[in-house]
């Protein structure tokens, strides 16, 4: 067991309507007028309102080489991953030194060291913290990493462990590329992150009374599952080239979701003795409204199921791995359980492979404990 003791969602503070990124973006990647209309259309209906950037937008014009924006995106990753856990140990009444072990997830940043190494010096990390960076869950990060960090503190049940991810979507743009799929991906991928605080069984909480609460009140990971969707390899993920990291999505992608979702969530349930309708809180990746819909579709969720979800897709847009942390954040600053005193909570995301992850977490009972 391991408990998910604060979430600290970040956003770059670069921030702007999304019909305004429209408009810079559309003389970027086409000059056909067909084209840009379809740019348009399509960034008006991902239900994205507004989206964070790591630069200010009128310098996404002059952006350069791969080794350019590669590196825009480690230092611009590295403030906000800083931030994030910073914000997370402060709000888990931990110190740096108190951690043990760091997971850093992004699939928009490529480096050796890796951001989390770069991180222990800036955070003052003790230097035998341990260490696992992720590259190439995608969207499916987030979820993935609650599950490794928990799968690390069952091992280690007096630790205290940090999941970072950092996405700076933004800084793959591909310039002229008028392809349907990085016309779509300009409209909805945003740039985030966030930091998760991870503590062990038998691991004490401080004594400070305002972290106690944050600590009595932290929702217990239960069980995990992955799933890999045959065929699809080809679906999501990027190409990597001599410009970068160029999307690959295809319109198959929710059909993927929908014939798969409800077998791989109910087969997390029946492993806790629980079926979909005892989960009191669905906290699922805002991949955009098409996957949205077809998990609300597989699972036959009521209308307001999602709504964390959708709220996050309007403020922010997707922010691949980063995503359903923001999800997850909000469930838990809604104080206490989401849905009640002993409240089950699915998380899910999706990435390349196509893969699923999924987690079942449980909120406290009226006694405070796990139910």
């Amino acid at each position: 067991m391991s408990r998910i003791v604060a979430v600290a969602p970040v956003l770059p503070d670069h921030v702007y309507p999304q019909a305004r990124i429209a408009d810079e973006l559309a003389g970027l990647l086409t000059a056909d007028p067909a084209r840009r209309a379809l740019l348009k259309r399509l960034h008006t209906s991902c239900g994205v309102e507004q989206r964070h950037l790591a630069l200010p937008l009128d310098r996404y014009g002059a952006l350069g080489s791969f080794d350019e924006t590669n590196a825009l995106a480690t230092a611009c990753g590295l403030d906000l991953a800083e931030r994030a856990v910073r914000a997370a140990l402060a709000g888990a009444g931990l110190e740096p030194h108190d951690v043990d072990h760091v997971m850093l997830t992004s699939v928009t940043t490529i480096g050796a060291p890796s951001m989390d190494a770069m991180l222990v010096e800036r955070l003052g990390l003790r230097p035998d913290v341990t260490r696992l960076p992720s590259f190439g869950l995608g969207c499916a990060g987030g979820a993935a990493g609650l599950a490794r960090v928990h799968d690390h503190l069952t091992a280690h049940p007096d630790q205290v462990a940090v999941l970072v991810s950092v996405e700076l979507c933004s800084l793959t743009l591909q310039r002229d590329d008028d392809s349907t799929a990085n016309l779509v991906a300009s409209g909805l991928f945003g740039d985030g992150g966030a930091a998760v605080v991870m503590a062990g069984r038998d691991r004490p909480a401080p004594r400070a009374a305002a972290a106690r609460r944050a600590w009595d009140t932290a929702p217990v990971v239960l069980s995990a599952r992955s799933a890999l969707y045959p065929g699809t390899s080809d679906a999501l993920g990027w190409q990597v080239g001599g410009s970068g990291l160029r999307i690959v999505l295809s319109g198959g992608l929710p059909d993927a979701v929908r014939a798969h979702v409800a077998d791989d969530a109910k087969a997390l349930l029946t492993a806790i003795g629980a079926v979909p309708d005892d989960v009191g809180a669905w906290l699922v990746h805002p991949g955009g409204p098409k996957i949205l819909e077809a998990v609300q579709e597989a699972l036959g969720l009521p209308a307001d199921a999602l709504t964390r979800s959708w709220a996050n897709l309007a403020r922010a847009g997707n922010l691949s791995s980063a995503s359903v942390l923001h999800v997850l954040a909000d469930a838990l600053d809604a104080g206490g359980s989401p849905a009640g005193p002993g409240s089950l909570g699915v998380a899910v995301a999706f990435g390349p492979g196509v893969g699923a992850e999924l987690v079942a977490l449980r909120w406290p009972g009226r006694q405070g404990h796990a139910a």
